[in-house]
């Protein structure tokens, strides 16, 4: 199977300790993203976000810097028992504010347009409306 990269950048009017918490708590990511959420925060700890539809587990964790997963979906062109693998990197913008730098390998290339999509639409975005609040 052919898989594909992707990397994004954005800016989240919030500190990078409550925008790396977001994705680490069960109850704020479940608020921002408007799905159930299920996250164990540990190394090794697995998660099932967006109602069960994508799932995995934290592989690395560096507190308010750093969040590195296994991520697999449940779209149709993933392949039984694959997983692409997400790094997120935190770091304060000139404006003091949250930017979030984020690389993900091994998407299956069928996919790799709507996931790139997705990361837009259904974390950056939801993110930013949420702590704009």
């Amino acid at each position: 199977m052919e898989t594909k990269s992707i990397k994004q950048w954005t800016d989240i009017p919030a500190s990078v300790h409550e925008v790396y918490e977001a994705f680490l708590d069960s109850k704020k990511h479940a608020a921002f993203t408007g799905a159930s959420a299920e996250i164990d925060s540990k190394v090794g700890g697995e998660f099932s976000v967006w109602d069960g539809s994508l799932h995995g587990k934290t592989i690395e964790l560096i507190p308010d810097e750093k969040i590195v997963q296994l991520w697999r979906s449940e779209e149709e062109g993933w392949p039984k028992d694959h997983f692409s693998k997400i790094t997120l990197k935190f770091k304060k913008n000139k404006d003091g504010n949250a930017r979030i730098l984020f690389w993900q390998s091994g998407i299956p290339e069928s996919t790799v347009d709507n996931v790139s999509q997705g990361w837009k639409d259904y974390y950056w975005g939801p993110l930013k409306k949420y702590f704009s609040k």
